[in-house]
């Protein structure tokens, strides 16, 4: 058995920011952290987007070097994943064998790609993006890929997608609604992104499901599509969501509902046990039915810092604004809030793009922005203020949103 100190299941975004977070607040106790790759933390959106595209190598991803683990003395426990939860015993035991005890636990063990349940999957040329190792893969597969295909019209299909159109390859989106990004933006961003990515040439399929992917001597060929057609494709990234690590909080008896449900400090029914990240379901006000489970950079990192100061004695209740991004196609998508498909939509000029403001009733429960920095960082403002402007005053390019967010007018 190890000392006793505060043990981190998760390698990630979320993970690191809470240990980074216990040395800065001054835990001195031990810290370690528990992940199943064999690298060192580092960031993951830049996978689909400048990684993929080559603007950055490997050494650019890292959140730290080396060096800074040593420094700060967090222990990194590489290549080996977390078993079980012994909470009477507070020790978790890993995949090698070894027991880890623990004062506290904090389970930062993100999410996995949500797999597609047809014939085919394990094709050569079919893939998945969710790691260093996956997006390799991938880099060599596109040097002789001629016919792309992805299933699934998400944030990652969509950001891969605009980087094969970009190599000059023939791409087709294939997603089961009826525009991309369904279940995350309102039409009128769906409607222009939908624009952008046909203007460069990749098709889509909407309101249609794969059947299965079909191939020739162990390699895929052609999707087989609901709809009785074919779909050429050498090269298939499946990217329909995903879906939180919660089964080892599951089966040490810990509450889980989509996620490991947490209460405002991020603390499970287990005073000893707390979830942050991906994986972790909290209550907030910014959604509608009262709780969400946020997969986003932002998260992750005032998760990471919230949870460490309530070990290192001082609690507060986790009340971060959510917000996310997405580069597709030259253009930057940037979201604040947590609005649900059936809000209304107003849309709003900017200098450079357009903004759309989100409403339920009277209140405005998300803003969404294009190439507008300076208005995506005013929606931060209005959201976390609880601030509705009338949609009037919103379609009004003379009324000043920053000057409402900063409070010097409006309601």
């Amino acid at each position: 058995m190890s000392e006793t100190g505060i043990v981190i299941v998760g390698a990630g975004q979320a993970g690191f920011q809470a240990a980074a977070s216990l040395r800065e607040a001054g835990h001195a106790g031990p810290v370690t952290m528990i992940g199943d790759e064999p690298s060192l933390p580092y960031q993951r959106p830049p996978l689909s987007k400048a990684y993929l595209a080559g603007k950055v190598d490997a050494t650019g991803l890292f959140l730290r070097a080396p060096g800074f683990f040593a420094d700060h003395r967090i222990a990194c426990e590489t290549s080996v994943q977390a078993a079980s939860i012994d909470r009477a015993a507070q020790h978790v035991r890993l995949s090698d064998g070894r027991d880890l005890a623990y004062d506290h636990l904090i389970l930062a063990t993100g999410s996995r790609n949500r797999p597609l349940p047809v014939p085919g999957t394990d094709l050569a040329g079919v893939h998945q993006l969710r790691s260093i190792a996956d997006a390799d893969r991938i880099q060599a597969a596109l040097a002789e890929a001629r016919n792309v295909a992805i299933i699934g019209a998400g944030f990652i299909g969509l950001e891969f997608a605009s980087i094969c159109a970009a190599r000059g390859l023939t791409v087709t989106v294939v997603e089961a609604a009826d525009r991309p990004m369904a279940r995350a933006v309102s039409e009128p961003i769906a409607a222009f992104f939908r624009e952008t990515h046909e203007s460069a040439g990749i098709r889509f399929l909407f309101g249609n499901g794969v059947q299965a992917i079909e191939g020739r001597d162990g390699r895929a060929e052609a999707l087989q599509l609901s709809d009785g057609t074919a779909c050429p494709a050498d090269l298939v990234l499946i990217g329909i969501g995903v879906i939180p690590n919660q089964d080892i909080a599951a089966e040490a008896g810990l509450r889980v509902e989509d996620g490991i449900v947490v209460d405002s400090v991020l603390a499970t029914d287990d005073p000893c046990v707390s979830a942050v990240g991906d994986c972790a379901r909290f209550p907030t006000r910014f959604a509608a039915h009262g709780t969400a489970r946020v997969e986003s950079v932002q998260n992750a990192i005032d998760q990471g810092r919230c949870v460490a100061a309530r070990i290192a004695g001082r609690a507060t209740p986790y009340d971060a604004v959510p917000w996310f991004w997405s580069d597709q196609g030259g253009h930057k998508l940037q979201m604040v809030g947590l609005p649900i498909p059936s809000d209304v939509s107003v849309r709003r000029r900017t200098a450079n793009g357009f903004a759309v403001f989100r409403y339920r009733g009277t209140s405005v429960t998300g803003i969404e922005t294009v190439d507008s920095a300076a208005e995506h960082m005013a929606a931060r403002r209005i959201i976390a203020r609880g601030l509705s402007p009338t949609p009037e005053e919103v379609a009004d390019p003379a009324f000043d949103l920053k000057a409402l967010a900063m409070g010097r007018g409006g309601p």
